[in-house]
């Protein structure tokens, strides 16, 4: 099965990637595989603490606000704010404990949302908030939808930029626009995107963002940012405050000071310097190449992954219109279970996702247009 695609070359370089070298690995909305530079630069952390304790963990510590800009330069904002955080839920439940909420406020999110963007919002039902979530099997939240849902005692609505199950990209600007115009925060779960397509938090007009590390970003797990628009920050309070979050943290004792003046209040206690460092250099390598070429590429392979398997016959979940289309591809085949299936396909190399209700393929720009090839023709081979 023949790619006839006149430019298929990945723009990022597949040798800074060892698992190339095993597996065709189509998995990156589960879990992104480090580059070979953002290892080495982790291991020379690792060997910084273990020869020297502080004086090794002290020069990535003074570099902690570089990496912030790292991050910020990658969505478009502002090194301020951002903070550097443990997991995508870590920064849901930033925001949805930090407001005000009063009894009667109403949370708009799909039905479909991963828990981690799903149970911080949930939570607040125990506040009396009204967290109402809609069915999107027949109609997605597009912003005609939303407009059509919101209602005075809307506060925010919160999505997943990328759903998770099938690769939806939803509008952003749109749904943002929405919200504003009804007084409602809009905040966004990015953790499904960042990486592999673009995104400008101001252009979007989003509120606040999070997202992991682990998957599209390449970085390590355990690692993950949260952006908060200057309008929003100072109306939300520091649920979980740790040693570093007063004005002063080396002022221990003093009880009258406030919060930092940034973002970086909700990181709490020590930061989390090896995870901040796997994505500041991950995202280095991103930029050296630019994020539009990589979402060309993405979007290159998942058109051409389309086209291949609707020749095979398979019942394709993901929305094949480009507007709404992600690094995600999930299908299902009438004669075959998914789960049986993708061992089989992993078992010859191809690395994806497998559940009950169908297969994820999800490519990063260093894969090939022949990966795509070669995982058709396995595909056929088991049919």
């Amino acid at each position: 099965m023949a790619s006839n695609l006149p430019d298929g070359a990945p723009p990022l370089d597949r040798s800074l990637f060892a698992v190339t070298r095993s597996h065709a690995y189509l998995n990156h909305a589960a879990v992104g595989v480090l580059p070979i530079p953002t290892a080495a630069a982790l291991h020379e952390f690792i060997d910084a603490q273990a020869r020297g304790g502080v004086l090794g963990t002290f020069p990535y510590e003074a570099e902690m606000a570089q990496y912030r800009a790292v991050v910020a330069r990658s969505i478009g904002a502002r090194s301020s704010e951002i903070a550097i955080l443990r997991n995508t839920s870590e920064g849901a439940n930033a925001i949805a404990a930090g407001l005000n909420w009063s009894p009667g406020d109403e949370v708009l999110l799909p039905a479909d949302e991963f828990p981690s963007n799903a149970l911080p919002w949930r939570r607040l039902r125990n506040r009396g908030v009204l967290v109402r979530e809609l069915d999107v099997t027949q109609e997605r939240l597009t912003p005609e939808r939303l407009d059509r849902e919101i209602g005075d005692r809307t506060r925010l609505v919160t999505l997943s930029w990328i759903a998770y199950a099938d690769g939806y990209r939803h509008d952003l600007a749109g749904l943002a626009k929405v919200a504003h115009s009804h007084g409602a925060l809009f905040v966004v779960d990015a953790i499904q995107g960042l990486g592999a397509l673009e995104l400008d938090v101001e252009r979007c007009g989003v509120d606040a963002l999070y997202a992991g590390g682990a998957k599209w970003l390449c970085a390590l797990q355990g690692s993950a940012l949260l952006y908060v628009a200057p309008t929003l920050l100072e109306r939300l309070d520091v649920a979980a405050p740790g040693w570093r979050t007063p004005a002063d943290m080396w002022d221990f004792h003093n009880e009258s000071q406030g919060w930092i003046g940034d973002t970086t209040r909700f990181e709490g206690g020590t930061p989390n310097f090896i995870g901040a460092l796997s994505l500041a250099r991950s995202l280095d390598l991103f930029a050296s190449v630019g994020i539009a070429r990589i979402e060309r590429h993405v979007l290159a392979l998942r058109s051409h992954l389309l086209t291949g398997l609707r020749d095979l016959g398979a019942t394709v979940v993901t929305n094949a219109e480009e507007s709404v289309g992600s690094g995600i591809v999930t299908f299902s085949f009438s004669n075959r279970e998914s789960v049986t299936l993708g061992r089989e396909l992993q078992r010859e190399g191809f690395v994806t996702t497998w559940r009950t209700n169908g297969i994820r393929v999800s490519p990063h720009g260093y894969n090939e247009h022949a990966e795509i090839d070669a995982f058709l023709l396995a595909l056929a081979r088991a049919l």
